[in-house]
């Protein structure tokens, strides 16, 4: 392997931009840190009404459950795997700050966000017919936003989203949405195979999640993240 194609594996998602301007560098990786934390609040409340979250989340929680783990606990470890995988297959293209942040936060946020609803909230209260229904709308919209910001910040793939990646580009025959629906759903099934309930919405996420966020993102990034660049 030729010394440009080395050091071009040893550059982190962002490091251009970082040198260019590390002002506006630092002002992304703290929008990306608060965009993560919001997607583990919300997918602690998309938890408690029970209509069905994203694949990876159902598949950790139903894991995480069934070996008597924390969800935090058990998703840093397989993110931490996953992490060290992708870093081995691709070098350090895709991963990022926003990876880093994803790694560690998701997780301990939902079971901090779930922490806090138990103590607050009667039991079962998001299970009542007016509270389960919005609270999975808006928690769904919150995600969404959330997730779009961290993916089109351009600062990292998750492990999980990164592992999609390497995958998609092996299989260059197959469309990437397709390939990433069947990733998701297999993630559905592992996550069934542990004891998981599968809901309508982890159903339709599997489906549907990736293009939502592509069409928040495409907004977004035209924008927010891309908005002082030169035409």
């Amino acid at each position: 392997m030729k010394m440009t194609k080395d050091k071009t594996l040893l550059q982190w998602a962002g490091y251009d931009r970082f040198k260019q301007d590390k002002k506006a560098f630092a002002l992304n990786t703290v929008m990306v840190v608060a965009a993560v934390i919001c997607m583990g609040i919300t997918l602690g409340f998309l938890l408690e009404t029970d209509l069905g979250t994203d694949p990876y989340t159902f598949m950790n929680v139903s894991i995480s459950e069934r070996i008597g783990w924390t969800l935090g606990n058990w998703q840093f470890l397989l993110n931490a795997v996953v992490f060290i995988l992708v870093i081995l297959i691709t070098g350090l293209n895709v991963i990022g700050p926003g990876s880093v942040a994803n790694m560690i936060l998701v997780g301990y946020t939902v079971d901090i966000t779930r922490f806090i609803i138990h103590r607050t909230f009667a039991d079962g209260f998001f299970m009542g017919p007016v509270a389960r229904p919005v609270t999975f709308i808006l928690g769904l919209a919150g995600f969404l936003v959330s997730a779009a910001t961290y993916m089109n910040s351009r600062l990292g793939q998750s492990p999980y989203d990164g592992l999609a990646t390497i995958i998609g580009s092996r299989i260059k025959r197959v469309p990437f949405f397709i390939t990433r629906i069947a990733y998701d759903f297999l993630a559905v099934l592992l996550g069934f195979l542990f004891g998981g309930r599968i809901r309508i919405g982890t159903v339709l996420m599997a489906v549907f999640l990736g293009p939502a966020i592509s069409l928040v993102g495409s907004f977004m990034d035209k924008y927010i993240f891309r908005s002082g660049e030169k035409k």
